[in-house]
């Protein structure tokens, strides 16, 4: 008695000499695909698709900062064209068949018109140990809306302002000008870690100092922080209601409101009940510390006074002029010449003063003149 070993197809019934179980099995294959196994290699070929691709890929772009839409959020590609974005698109849509081996695959896109780029997907491969190769044509469409980041921003959306004001004072302008450099550096930074919520809508000078509008209010909270870790002072916030989102939810808008100290670096100041001399303000954080200007020696305020010592402004430094030193009296005495009289004055010649030098800045006020720093050195 004998038995028949061979198999046959059955789609074809056909016999089939090779076993399907000496043939490659890919790992996790299973299901339909194990049944094209027991196919005779003429009825799996003509069954057989290499690459299973979409007809056709839709791309979502923002028109305003070319942000691409991928999967439930947009992301920033900085592409100058889309082109290498549907190539992406595209590679990741390709399904390649469970049993082919050795695939290599390039593509060549062909730009039709502003929005369209058709995908020209070339494939080789080895299946069955045969050589089949496959190509596929996928049309990609540039589709051009807004991202919810340029809506926002095009609507002026903000979620928090942050007002820099100064106790009994303006802002200086360096103040100022420093205040809008932290929020926008400080949302730089958040947009480089890849937050699109991070913008800020508006910027404005005031007469009593800057408002900043900014996109949410933990960016309002960090510039607040910020600006007073600079230049001292305090801050406060508040909530004002201002609308119900979709869901029935209260949404706030928070202002943080930043008080800067009542003197800033660079202003002289004499201060109350203190007969030893005119003050250069040089720091406000966390209590005030300057220079004597009658002796060079540095002043601190007491913890009770702060950054707020009792005090009468005299004026900056940037009042200070250039004026002749006739003669070097002695460590503690100076000859100049008063800027404005020319007349020879003997006054109080502080350690920071190079007694070589042949002309120094002077600051003349109420409380007398004095030598100060150089700009510098201030």
């Amino acid at each position: 008695m004998t038995t028949d070993a061979r198999r046959f197809c059955p789609n074809c019934g056909d016999p089939i000499e090779t076993d399907p179980a000496e043939r490659p099995v890919v790992p996790g294959a299973t299901g339909a695909r194990g049944k094209e196994q027991t196919l005779c290699d003429a009825c799996y070929f003509d069954r057989f698709d290499l690459v299973d691709a979409p007809d056709r890929i839709e791309v979502l772009v923002c028109a305003r900062c070319g942000a691409v839409h991928r999967g439930n959020r947009w992301v920033d590609v900085g592409a100058r064209d889309y082109t290498d974005i549907a190539v992406e698109e595209v590679s990741e849509s390709l399904g390649i068949h469970l049993d082919a081996r050795d695939v290599t695959w390039q593509v060549e896109p062909e730009q039709v018109d502003e929005n369209t780029i058709r995908m020209h997907c070339y494939f080789t491969g080895i299946v069955r140990d045969t050589p089949v190769e496959e190509e596929v044509v996928v049309p990609v469409k540039i589709s051009r809306q807004t991202c919810t980041r340029c809506g926002r921003i095009a609507g002026d959306y903000y979620a928090s302002v942050v007002q820099v004001r100064a106790r009994d004072r303006t802002p200086t302008g360096e103040e100022v000008e420093r205040a809008e450099a932290i929020a926008e550096e400080i949302v730089a930074d958040m947009e480089a870690t890849g937050d699109r919520d991070a913008f800020v809508t508006d910027v404005s000078e005031t007469d009593d100092g800057l408002d900043v509008k900014v996109s949410t209010t933990n960016i309002g909270k960090k510039i607040a922080a910020k600006v007073i870790e600079e230049f001292g002072g305090s801050y406060s916030d508040s909530e004002t209601l201002v609308t119900e989102d979709e869901d029935g939810e209260e949404v706030y808008r928070v202002t943080y409101a930043v008080r800067l100290p009542p003197y800033a670096p660079g202003e002289i100041i004499d201060l109350a009940d203190d007969d030893g001399g005119p003050v250069l303000v040089r720091s406000v954080r966390g209590n005030l510390k300057g220079l004597r200007l009658t002796t060079g020696e540095p002043y601190e305020a007491g913890f009770e006074d702060g950054d707020a010592p009792e005090a009468r402004r005299l004026g900056r430094i940037e009042d200070a002029e250039e004026t002749t030193v006739v003669t070097v009296e002695d460590d503690r005495a100076v000859q100049v010449l008063d800027p404005e009289t020319y007349q020879a004055r003997t006054i109080a010649r502080p350690e920071y003063m190079d007694a070589e030098a042949d002309t120094v800045p002077v600051f003349k006020s109420r409380a007398g003149l004095h030598v100060v720093p150089d700009r510098d050195e201030a």
